[in-house]
């Protein structure tokens, strides 16, 4: 079925009409009248200037401007239906569901990744609980890592639990500062270091 829009363009291109001049004798800009040509909805003039100018757009080329002005409604509603059941199917369908589905897996794999790799390639954490006053011979050192790292006191293996806990009393020397060296390394090979002198009150 050929549209209003069509209708009075073909008319128009019939005559040999340029649309300057039909823009010059209607006193409507030249914009409007290939908005209303092309169906270009976005760019029609406001109502009722719209209705109006398709009137007597119409009238001028001869044809009856009531009746292609009923028309010319009818299509642009049904444009309109067109374009929002459209819009609705796009919305809802299974395929575009899927495709966000999709995305947010890859979204959530590519953070973990990149979650895992920084924590892969960054020094163990290690915080030792550093005792303040030393009245005995020997104090108990205790702190805690990333599980799966290792600690050395002073250059001795210590064995870390599965929350990263770890402690040992170490014997400190008589009547002089004892340096206590712990470090923590990582299975990529980083290391923290933590080191302090302990002397005995």
């Amino acid at each position: 079925m050929l549209r209003t829009s069509s209708l009075i363009k073909n008319t128009r291109l019939d005559k040999e009409y340029e649309l300057l001049d039909i823009s010059k004798k209607l006193k409507v800009p030249v914009k409007y009248l290939t908005a209303i040509e092309e169906e270009d909805i976005k760019n029609f003039p406001q109502e009722p200037y719209c209705s109006l100018i398709v009137k007597d757009y119409s009238d001028y080329l001869g044809l009856n401007g009531q009746e292609m002005l009923s028309f010319f409604r009818r299509d642009f509603e049904q444009k309109k239906k067109n374009k929002s059941l459209k819009k609705d199917i796009f919305s809802f369908t299974p395929q575009f569901t899927f495709s966000i589905l999709i995305g947010i897996i890859i979204i959530s794999f590519v953070f973990y990744l990149t979650t895992e790799y920084v924590k892969f390639n960054s020094p163990p954490k290690l915080k030792i609980n550093w005792p303040e006053n030393i009245t005995g011979e020997t104090v108990e050192l205790s702190g805690i890592t990333d599980p799966d790292s290792t600690i050395r006191i002073n250059q001795d293996l210590i064995i870390v639990d599965a929350k990263g806990n770890f402690q040992k009393k170490i014997i400190l020397n008589s009547n002089s500062e004892t340096k206590i060296i712990i470090e923590s390394k990582s299975t990529s090979g980083k290391t923290t270091v933590e080191e302090k002198i302990l002397k005995t009150n």
